[in-house]
């Protein structure tokens, strides 16, 4: 069988007991492969990275050293939770690389959509293969690859951005989900007692709030994405929607408009409210949210966002618009 198939025998993991019997089962694969050498995770916070980490952490314990690089394109709150669930709670090696200022000088002023998408996957790749470069002895790299990513692309996972690391960083590559599907890769998640935010983030582009900042970034209007996005995600949580839209974000362009508060002229930006329903992000259909809650949105995002004069919701379905601006 080809090294990249899924195995026959393999069930399709649905329930707490195959999970469990999953994870057993790859703990002593994993002690089998590294042995009593050191491996090395990038650690996003993102489901897959999430489970392979906690996989890791018990199989081999502190042979692991997780890196978890902050570019300042993440949601509010997600370095806070890698540092707290991993470092705090799993007691992991982690390395917490605040990037921020190198990532956003680099994007500062480019407005091409590709162009931030690849000043961002590079950037990430230097950061990363600089600490692996102060570890010494890692033999093996953690991947969260899963199965789709096998049947969609060739070679390493591309959006975790460590497929282009210096050919002198010659690690074993670890892969202990690549056979699952994301739906298993959740409930894998459960199981190892990863917090629910974890296992059940929405799908969350690579370059993360970079493509959702459109246009050429700055820092007060990816604080207005970062900040909107927040609200969004808590109303969604408290009203019932969190686990029945597929996906939820907020969006701010590259415009300004007028406006009037405390009765003077405002130009400030728009908040674009996204949210989509779909089954595997070919197509996707838009979730139609209470009037009344949109209006509390609304009024949320605009007393508490700075640099903000217009809220408005985005109906276009997938196809003709895609699901994400950029």
């Amino acid at each position: 069988m080809a090294d990249n198939v899924r195995p026959e025998s393999l069930k399709r993991i649905n329930t707490p007991e195959l999970a469990q019997a999953f994870i057993e089962e790859q703990i002593k694969a994993l002690r089998e492969q590294i042995g009593d050498k050191k491996v090395l995770l990038a650690l996003s916070g993102g489901v897959d990275s999430s489970v392979v980490a906690a996989l890791l952490i018990k199989a081999v314990g502190d042979q692991l050293t997780c890196v978890h690089v902050n570019h300042g394109l993440l949601r509010k709150g997600e370095p806070e939770q890698v540092i707290e669930v991993f470092r705090n709670q799993m007691k992991a090696n982690l390395i917490y690389v605040d990037a921020v200022d190198r990532f956003l000088d680099k994007l500062a002023g480019v407005s091409d959509p590709e162009t931030k998408r690849k000043i961002i996957g590079k950037e990430f790749i230097d950061v990363f293969a600089e600490e692996a470069k102060k570890l010494d002895g890692i033999e093996f790299l953690g991947q969260g690859t899963i199965y789709p990513d096998i049947l969609e692309s060739v070679g390493v996972k591309a959006h975790h951005n460590v497929g282009g690391l210096p050919e002198d960083l010659k690690f074993e590559l670890v892969e202990p989900v690549k056979f699952l599907y994301k739906d298993e890769v959740r409930v894998v998640g459960k199981a190892l007692g990863l917090p629910d935010s974890m296992v059940y983030r929405q799908p969350f582009p690579g370059p993360g709030l970079g493509v959702r900042c459109v246009g050429a970034i700055t820092r007060d209007r990816l604080e207005a994405v970062r900040e909107s996005d927040a609200i969004l995600r808590d109303e969604f949580a408290k009203n019932g929607l969190e686990g029945k839209v597929w996906q939820y974000f907020t969006i701010v362009p590259d415009f300004k408009s007028t406006g009037i508060k405390d009765n003077k002229r405002t130009y400030d930006w728009p908040v674009v409210i996204r949210a989509v329903n779909s089954i595997d992000a070919t197509s996707a259909t838009i979730e139609e949210i209470p009037y009344a809650l949109l209006g509390h949105i609304t009024n949320r995002i605009l007393s508490e966002v700075k640099g903000v004069n217009r809220v408005l919701y985005d109906l276009s379905p997938k196809p003709v618009a895609t699901i994400e601006w950029e």
